[in-house]
């Protein structure tokens, strides 16, 4: 670890960042960044619960209670880089009085982008197709090779309809002339809706059984703990699709994979999953299955205003203020 100096409040950094976000937390703070980008342990983690005024994670550590209950502790905030927060264990963060805030909004886009792609991808078979040409098989086109899904003109059915939901849907509605519906205990704003057209229905039930693309927008929660189960997948057309760019414990995937074998359904495209970096072994080996390594944000841009966004928290804090991203 590199470290900074003088009566700045000193902030562990768990992992590498893009130089513009590491070049910042040097100048603002005693920052003592990553050096070779390897996951913290769980006495790292407390090491820096000990040592630092706050901690800059990712959705890479898991901050548990057994973790939080390090003694003494001189942190004061967890100023998570990325939106989600389901690896802290938040109850336990507000009993040791820390704050903990998050990175929203900067990677709606950029998730949305990651959530059509899979779509694509898993209709049109791209990744089985890249694999094909890679391999040497290709021995030409025929009218009758490799023949996808269209996705155009098809339902889309979004569980969750919070703002990456929503630019889902407005790239699907307006880019592919897709019917759009959804479920979401807290629906958008109705001129949302009208946007994009999209239908609200009762239940996440109602949702499985009309769509063509099944794509998960929920927060990862106790309640949305395998939302996605064997009952729930069993409802799906088996000419329909589910994508995941949410959270990986959402789905059930022992489940999936049993849909997928039964021919259920007709793909997933997953781009996270229920013990990641671990994949179910099973996925691997499925061609109507699409794997990406996380990569909802990851661009350029949206991780640099992602580490802006939590130094801005930090910068806030340290203030005596209040910070824009406060989720405890």
């Amino acid at each position: 670890m590199t470290a900074g100096g003088g009566n700045r409040p000193t902030v562990v950094v768990t992992r590498r960042l893009p130089a513009p976000v590491e070049e910042r937390l040097a100048q603002e703070f005693a920052a003592r960044l990553s050096g070779d980008d390897h996951p913290f342990t769980n006495a790292e983690l407390q090491a820096g619960l000990r040592s630092a005024d706050a901690l800059l994670p990712t959705v890479s550590d898991r901050i548990s209670a057994e973790v939080l209950a390090v003694e003494p502790l001189r942190a004061r905030i967890l100023a998570n880089f990325g939106v989600g927060f389901n690896h802290i264990d938040v109850t336990a963060a507000k009993v040791r009085g820390l704050v903990v805030t998050n990175t929203p909004e900067v990677l709606t886009d950029d998730t949305a982008d990651d959530a059509i792609m899979l779509m694509l991808m898993v209709a049109r078979r791209g990744g089985e197709g890249e694999r094909h040409v890679r391999s040497g098989a290709w021995t030409g086109w025929r009218p009758t090779h490799m023949l996808g899904t269209r996705v155009s003109g098809k339902t889309l059915g979004l569980i969750g309809m919070g703002r990456i939901g929503r630019a889902v849907a407005r790239r699907a509605h307006h880019g592919f002339g897709m019917r759009v519906i959804f479920h979401d205990p807290f629906p958008p704003p109705a001129d949302v809706v009208a946007d994009v057209a999209a239908e609200a229905k009762a239940t996440v039930e109602d949702v499985l059984r009309e769509a063509d693309f099944v794509s998960l927008h929920s927060p990862a929660t106790p309640a949305t703990h395998h939302l996605m189960n064997a009952r729930r997948i069993a409802l799906m057309k088996p000419t329909a699709f589910l994508i995941n760019t949410a959270r990986g414990d959402i789905v059930d995937e022992a489940a999936l994979v049993t849909a997928l074998k039964g021919k259920q359904i007709a793909g997933a495209a997953l781009d996270v999953y229920e013990k990641e970096p671990q994949v179910t072994p099973d996925l691997l080996t499925m061609e109507q299955v699409v794997l990406l390594p996380h990569l909802g944000s990851a661009t350029h841009e949206t991780r640099v205003a992602m580490g802006m966004r939590a130094i801005d928290n930090l910068k806030a804090f340290f203030e005596g203020g209040a910070p824009r991203d406060r989720v405890a």
